[in-house]
C-alpha cells in the first residue's frame, strides 16, 4: 500500500517482529511512527524483522499486514523482510572480522553466568575461526549518548555496561543490532520512532553507525505500557491481538496514550478518519515519558 509523499527528507519506518500478532502496545508504536512521518509529509516504510525463524509464529506476518490495513495504515514502497537480506549482513560481518573489528566467540551460556549480561572478553584475543562460533563486535571503552525527543538525554558506556556484543549468533542467524543498523542505513531512514524497551540498545547502534560510516537518525522512544506488576504489555504477556471491530476505539485509545487530543465525534469515525485526525493534530511534545496500563485505559 502506498500513500503520497510530500517530504522525502523525512523517512520513518515501522518494523514489527512476527513472533505474534500485533497488540495494543505495538499499535501505539506503529501509530506514533506513522503520525510523526505523515504530519510532515514524510515517507513511512514497513519492514518485517523476521531474523529468528524458531521464534516466528506461523501466519503472523500475514496477520500483521492485515491488521495494519484494517486499521487504516498505508505504507510507502515495498515491504522489506530481513530474511531476504542475509547476504548484505554476511558481507559486513566478514569485513569486520577480516579487519579485526570483530572476532569469534565459543563461550557457552554456562560460562557467562554471573556476569549480568556484560561480556567479560574471554575470547577477545583467542583467535578462533568463524565456523561454529558466535561473532562479537569489539567495543571501545567509550561513552555513547544521544538526545531522545521524548526520553531526553540518554547515554551508556558501552564497554563497561554491555561489553563486546554479538552480531552473528553461533547458529548462523544474524543479530538484531547489526541488522537494524544496516537496514535503516540501506533504506535511508532519518527518524526512528519505536518503543522505549529499545532505548538501551541505541548506544550500541550508534557505535555501529559510526563504525560503518552511516548517518545517525533522530530517535523518539515512546513509553512502554506497563502492567500493574511491572511487566510490559507485549505479545507474550496478557496482550490480546488487535481485532478489526475494535479498530476505531483502539486507535483513539492509542492516540490518548500518546498524549494526543481526540474529539467525541471520532467515536463513529472510520479508522482512516481517525488517522487523518491524528496526522492533522500530531504533537510529539505531548507524548508522556512513561505510562501504566491503567493510565492508557483511562486516557
Amino acid at each position: 500500500m502506498t500513500a503520497p509523499c510530500l517530504n522525502p527528507s523525512y523517512i520513518g519506518r515501522f518494523a514489527p517482529t512476527p513472533s505474534g500478532h500485533l497488540h495494543f502496545g505495538s499499535l501505539v508504536a506503529a501509530l506514533a511512527s506513522y503520525l510523526d512521518a505523515r504530519s510532515v509529509g514524510g515517507r513511512w516504510l514497513l519492514r518485517m524483522e523476521d531474523l529468528d525463524p524458531p521464534r516466528e509464529m506461523p501466519g503472523a506476518q500475514t496477520a500483521i499486514l492485515q491488521a495494519l490495513e484494517r486499521y487504516g495504515f498505508e505504507w510507502d514502497g515495498t515491504l522489506i523482510r530481513q530474511s531476504e537480506r542475509h547476504e548484505a549482513y554476511a558481507q559486513v560481518v566478514d569485513k569486520l572480522f577480516s579487519q579485526g573489528l570483530a572476532y569469534a566467540c565459543t563461550c557457552s551460556r554456562k560460562q557467562l553466568e554471573g556476569y549480568n549480561g556484560i561480556y567479560p572478553g574471554f575470547c577477545r584475543n583467542a583467535g578462533h575461526p568463524m565456523e561454529n562460533a558466535a561473532i562479537r563486535l569489539r567495543v571501545p571503552e567509550l561513552h555513547y549518548a544521544f538526545t531522545d525527543r521524548v526520553q531526553g538525554r540518554y547515554g551508556q558506556h558501552v564497554g563497561r555496561e554491555v561489553g563486546d556484543f554479538i552480531i552473528r549468533r553461533r547458529d548462523g542467524l544474524y543479530a538484531y543490532q547489526l541488522a537494524v543498523v544496516l537496514d535503516d542505513g540501506a533504506q535511508g531512514v532519518t527518524d526512528i520512532v519505536r518503543g522505549a524497551d529499545l532505548l538501551d540498545s541505541t548506544p550500541r547502534q550508534l557505535y555501529l553507525q559510526e563504525l560503518l560510516g552511516l548517518s545517525q537518525p533522530r530517535y523518539l522512544h515512546v513509553p512502554l505500557i506497563v502492567q500493574p506488576d511491572g511487566h510490559k504489555l507485549g505479545k507474550s504477556y496478557r496482550s490480546p491481538p488487535l481485532t478489526p471491530e475494535q479498530a476505531t476505539p483502539l486507535l483513539l485509545r492509542a492516540l490518548r496514550a500518546l498524549g494526543q487530543p481526540t474529539d467525541d465525534s471520532l467515536a463513529h469515525a472510520s479508522p482512516r478518519e481517525v488517522l487523518d485526525w491524528g496526522v492533522a493534530h500530531w504533537d510529539a511534545g505531548l507524548i508522556p515519558r512513561a505510562l501504566t496500563l491503567q493510565e492508557a485505559q483511562l486516557r
